[in-house]
């Protein structure tokens, strides 16, 4: 069993709370509401800038070329592939993509981006692989999951979205599992600890991210704006 195989074996109850989340099942039915929607993409644009400068901090710390090249692909995925399931959702919203950009972070994507940022800087490019993962590889696995159990149509409202995860993410996934069993080779006992330690606590809040999305989260005490 390689690492990220023995990663997914322990992650497995996650993967699988994830799946079972109201959100997801709700993409499958296709009854999330107008402002869960709004929530979840308003809060995903922030933390797909916020991965992005992650893959530039780790373009920082390559030694390769191939490095290089594997996080500047991903770089121009998430800017210019990846904003077509949000379009997705926001025409089932009613509302054009420029409304949803530019806003502040609820609690548990702060969290998240604030997870993989202290990763980025104090880890190796090993660690910020193994914190990076769980994002590309649970939409891949719901994807795929919807894909096979909804066999949706164009009159699915989410017919893109699914479509676009179930289909496009097996290969940046892929990448990332080599990278991170080729890293994991020569890695010592403690970093590889590590590196599950990021993986795991990665895959925790991206079943919190859904949970934000659903439960549209705010923080819990309002704050107003600062008068200039």
């Amino acid at each position: 069993m390689s690492f990220t195989q023995e990663l997914r074996r322990q992650s497995d109850g996650i993967f699988q709370a994830i799946f079972d989340h109201p959100f997801v099942r709700g993409i499958a039915a296709g009854t999330l509401s107008r402002e869960q929607l709004i929530h979840y993409v308003k809060q995903d644009f922030e933390y797909l800038n916020a991965y992005m400068r992650i893959y530039g901090i780790a373009i920082s710390k390559s030694t390769s070329r191939n490095e290089i090249a594997t996080f500047n692909e991903q770089i121009s995925f998430i800017l210019n592939s990846e904003i077509h399931p949000h379009q997705n959702f926001c025409a089932a919203a009613g509302v054009t993509y420029e409304e949803l950009q530019g806003y502040p972070l609820a609690p548990s994507a702060h969290h998240y981006i604030r997870h993989m940022l202290t990763v980025a800087h104090e880890g190796s490019l090993g660690e910020i692989m193994a914190v990076l993962l769980p994002c590309p590889w649970t939409y891949l696995e719901i994807g795929c999951k919807l894909l096979d159990e909804v066999k949706p149509d164009e009159s699915h409202p989410f017919y893109d979205w699914i479509y676009f995860y179930g289909n496009r993410g097996e290969e940046a996934t892929a990448k990332f599992c080599n990278g991170v069993d080729l890293w994991a080779e020569s890695a010592t006992a403690a970093e590889r600890e590590r590196m599950t330690e990021h993986f795991m606590l990665s895959c925790q809040l991206e079943y919190m991210f859904w949970d934000m999305a659903y439960k549209q989260e705010e923080w819990p005490v309002q704050m107003q704006a600062a008068v200039l």
